[in-house]
């Protein structure tokens, strides 16, 4: 159990120093590295520690604390919570002061600007990655589509899709 416990925290703090962007940036790698390579959780399980993550209030590395949970009880779930946070809070730490020590102000805006523009490919690709993964049937690749033109077209409140989402999946059309 020492060994496995070790093995997970090695591979989620590496994970962590990539996950630029928060944890939701990059799920298929998580996905990948929790079900493909070392089998903590089945896709499915990943799927549902993933919703309950963006249900519950708090941070997005509760998936993170629930694989840990799952695959090794409360000592995995707090080595992986801590695993997902202390490398890139020491990071993030340092390279605040680099840049807060900077003289040049258009150094500091293209750093902060190309710090954004990473995060926000990051996610967008993640989120489509999961939505690759997800979606099983041709209403769930048209309810993602119209998800997206929805948010991109229309001023209306996002929580309508999840409405509609929960409609579409009682009536086991996703």
């Amino acid at each position: 159990m020492m060994i496995g416990l070790l093995g997970l925290f090695i591979k989620l703090s590496l994970f962590s120093l990539i996950a630029f962007g928060g944890v939701n940036a990059l799920l298929p790698t998580l996905y990948d590295i929790s079900v493909n390579q070392e089998g903590w959780i089945d896709p499915q399980t990943f799927i549902h520690y993933f919703a309950i993550a963006q249900a519950a209030p708090g941070p997005n590395l509760l998936t993170v604390t629930l694989i840990g949970w799952n695959a090794f009880g409360l000592a995995g779930a707090l080595l992986a919570t801590l695993a997902v946070c202390w490398p890139s809070c020491i990071l993030i730490f340092y390279l605040q002061r680099v840049i807060a020590k900077l003289q040049h102000l258009q150094w500091k805006k293209t750093i902060e600007y190309s710090a954004s523009a990473l995060a926000v490919g990051l996610v967008l690709a993640s989120a489509w990655q999961i939505a690759i993964r997800i979606n099983g049937n041709w209403a769930a690749y048209a309810l993602t589509i119209f998800s997206i033109l929805f948010v991109l077209l229309s001023k209306r409140h996002p929580l309508y899709l999840i409405g509609l989402g929960a409609i579409l999946g009682f009536f086991g059309f996703i």
